[in-house]
């Protein structure tokens, strides 16, 4: 079982340890809903005997109750244990937007993605770390908007305007399960969380990235 969750005020990310939690993403204040989950411990072990064999990962596209083929990965408990749970998260948010398909893309990374602070262009996006450190993001509240992208003029996050004072970077636990708003969601035009990818000082960082079948 996790500790209990430490008090935390914010008012654009709902966090629970309750799988319940995750349809608070479609409130019009939400931009952010993690579903805390101790980390299994099969799918741990497996990933570090193994992180040097699994390659650049997958991508691949599943109808509702379709097991992902990880079968190209080294076998083993872990491996089952890991398929299982990709099965449960991409059916669990087929189910939350109504999806016909849903594309789980997993990532194998050595360095951050993504490192610059950015909202998604999609409606809403799931994201679980399984391995190395989790997304990283900003408090709606202190953000400003009209810095993201090229409005920052290629200065850091931390010096481009785009970042308010009194913020604070967060970071997602890995085996979170978490549900991210882009920009593209109904009436969310000009918000969604704005996220980075974190730097990972023992490589590789494994992720798996969810997406409904109209965002691939």
């Amino acid at each position: 079982m996790n500790a209990p969750l430490p008090p935390k005020a914010t008012s654009c990310a709902a966090i629970s340890d309750d799988a319940l939690t995750l349809p608070r993403i479609f409130e019009p204040g939400i931009q952010l809903a993690q579903w805390r989950r101790p980390v299994d411990t099969l799918i741990s072990a497996w990933l570090d005997r193994h992180a040097d064999d699994l390659g650049s990962g997958f991508r691949q596209t599943l109808p509702p109750g379709r097991t992902p083929d990880l079968a190209r990965l080294p076998p083993g408990p872990g491996r089952d244990a890991l398929a299982d749970d990709l099965t449960l998260l991409a059916e669990m948010l087929g189910e939350l937007l109504d999806a016909p398909t849903v594309g789980v893309r997993l990532e194998v990374v050595r360095q951050a993605m993504c490192p610059r602070l950015h909202v998604d262009r999609v409606g809403i996006r799931m994201l679980c770390t399984y391995r190395g450190p989790g997304t990283e993001w900003v408090e709606d509240a202190f953000v400003d908007h009209r810095f993201l992208g090229a409005a920052s003029g290629g200065k850091p996050d931390e010096s481009s305007g785009l970042l308010l004072a009194g913020h604070r970077i967060d970071s997602i636990e890995p085996f979170t399960v978490a549900l991210l708003k882009g920009s593209l969601w109904q009436d969310n035009g000009g918000r969604g969380i704005v996220h980075r990818s974190p730097s990972v000082a023992q490589p590789p960082r494994v992720l798996v990235a969810f997406d409904a079948g109209w965002d691939n």
